[in-house]
């Protein structure tokens, strides 16, 4: 989410260098900080001292200077402290120079220090219901299955962490390349190790040049940056408290960002790859998806439309004779038996507001469609189940703002319907209110509410085992929160004690004998939960 750059040495011979580093191992990133922290003061210290002496001097040739001209002492005197005088001079114009330089070797330490960043986000806690671990999360729904999030206040089990490190330089020219590397894992148990279990996964790394030195003279090209590798799309975004994306594009591939054909017109494209899995087929065991995508903006960053065609040749190929069924069908099928789509496009329309009406926040909304393998509106080309018949209608509303001095509130809406997503004439609709209020009772203490209800009118037509579902879920949790500061929905690091109190309607405890819902001492008639929890990002 690796390749090392091999460095010549020259005047060493191959032998020695082997020797070399094979007697050394590699220093850690904090090790190699450290270094650069200590020789900065170094430098710092010695360049602090050659200022003050340098300063000493010019005081001290000023007065010689002061005193030939004035004439007060004996002319036999006067070639003597001439030549002192050039004598000091020359020494002050080698500490001025020492000066200099030493500054500018502290500069190009800050520099290298300030090329290199580290970001992070990370959750962990406990949940019990009591008697054993609790259940939840934020897709713990029926509807969750299709992307039906409800509120993760309070119902979030894992422990998951995600680390960006990220190296920035500049070219004589002028252009800025940057290296990105993240990584993330995420483990339900709470045991203190959990390699059994750990899903560590590569989950960003590419590289990405800005400020083209060739692109200055092309005045809709020069805030461009060009990339590749494997990544997250700059520009995707989620309603955080859901856990739940609006839209996001990820993948292996290249693209272009901050195109600017006008003032009031950017645009990004990318073409990004996918995989659907190992099916067996003769061609290809790793089915590809292909991701073209054309990203627009208008009037200041309002208005957003983006554009996605998505092609899948081999996600309908054909099996190898191991892989036949009786019935002669020779091209792969979903989990129901029906044939996938190879094709499909996706379209996203939305604003975005700086401000939530003027007041402190902010608002947006988005209303998605998606056909065909497009049908997935959040994680694009991302599902290769779908049928080509698939389509998709969301429409997302949120935001966040504050009520008076003391009191926040972050409001959002989501509603979906799909159908022939999996099976011809399945139907899958959902709805989703939540509200999460915030009162700030002192500078690091607060008080978190969050409310979630949810309706749901699912008939999956037997796919993966799952039935009908129609009905209601709604959840409440009450979390005092400890935080460095408050005051802002999006400070963190969080640390928060939390109750919450589930329940649903009955009809939707059978959906699927594979989810929490159903299971003994997980059923309609109220659960409560209580826990403690971390959160973080930088």
């Amino acid at each position: 989410m690796h390749s090392a750059a091999c460095r010549p040495w020259a005047g060493f011979s191959l032998l020695f260098l082997s020797t070399h580093l094979l007697a050394a191992p590699a220093l850690s990133v904090e090790e190699r900080l450290a270094r650069l922290e200590a020789r900065t003061t170094v430098a710092e210290a010695r360049a602090a001292a050659a200022e003050a002496d340098a300063a000493r001097l010019r005081k001290e040739v000023e007065q010689l200077h002061r005193q030939v001209a004035l004439g007060g002492l004996p002319v036999d005197t006067q070639p003597s402290l001439s030549a002192r005088v050039a004598q000091v001079e020359a020494r002050q114009q080698s500490l001025e120079s020492r000066t200099s330089t030493l500054a500018s070797s502290v500069d190009s330490i800050e520099d290298l220090k300030d090329g290199f960043s580290f970001g992070a986000y990370a959750r962990s806690g406990m949940m019990t219901d009591g008697t054993g671990a609790g259940r939840g999360g934020p897709n713990v729904t029926p509807a969750g299955s299709i992307g039906g999030s409800v509120g993760r206040l309070g119902n979030e089990v894992d422990t998951y962490v995600e680390a960006k490190f990220s190296k920035e330089t500049q070219a004589e020219n002028g252009t800025r390349a940057k290296y990105m590397f993240a990584i993330a894992d995420g483990v339900e148990t709470p045991n203190d190790w959990t390699s059994g279990d750990s899903s560590l996964n590569v989950r960003q790394v590419y590289a990405e040049l800005s400020h083209l030195a060739s692109f200055q003279d092309i005045p809709m090209l020069r805030d461009a940056s060009i990339w590749a590798g494997k990544r997250f799309d700059r520009d995707n975004y989620d309603i955080h408290w859901l856990d739940r994306g609006i839209v996001f594009l990820a993948g292996t591939g290249g693209g272009i960002y901050d195109v600017r054909p006008t003032d009031d017109w950017r645009l990004n494209a990318s073409l990004m790859s996918r995989s659907y899995g190992d099916f067996g087929t003769e061609t290809n065991k790793d089915i590809r998806t292909y991701v073209a995508t054309l990203n627009q903006y208008f009037d200041d960053d309002r208005w957003q439309l983006m554009l996605s065609a998505i092609s899948s040749g081999q996600n309908n190929a054909k099996l190898n004779s191991e892989k036949r069924k009786e019935s002669d069908e020779d091209s792969r099928v979903n989990k129901a038996g029906f044939s996938p789509a190879e094709k499909g496009w996706h379209g996203m329309f939305a604003y975005h507001r700086p401000d939530f009406f003027g007041g402190e926040g902010f608002f947006k909304t988005a209303l998605l469609y998606g056909k065909g393998l497009g049908g997935e509106v959040n994680t694009i080309g991302g599902d290769g189940e779908l049928l080509d018949e698939a389509e998709t209608l969301r429409l997302a509303i949120y935001g966040h703002t504050r009520l008076n001095a003391d009191w926040r509130i972050a409001p959002a809406l989501i509603t979906e319907k799909s159908k022939n997503r999996y099976v011809l004439n399945d139907d899958y609709s959902y709805l989703t209110f939540n509200v999460r209020l915030a009162n700030e009772l002192s500078s690091n203490f607060e008080m978190l509410y969050e409310f979630t209800w949810q309706t749901m009118d699912l008939d999956a037509r037997g796919y993966d085992g799952r039935q009908t579902a129609n009905g209601d879920f709604w959840k409440i949790t009450f979390a005092p929160t400890f935080k460095a500061q408050t005051g802002e929905f999006f400070t963190r690091p969080e640390l928060r004690l939390f109750a919450t109190y589930m329940n649903w309607s009955k009809d939707l405890d059978n959906f699927s004998t594979t989810d929490d819902f159903g299971q003994m001492g997980f059923k309609s008639g109220g659960v409560w939960q209580l826990g403690v929890q971390m959160e973080t990002w930088f």
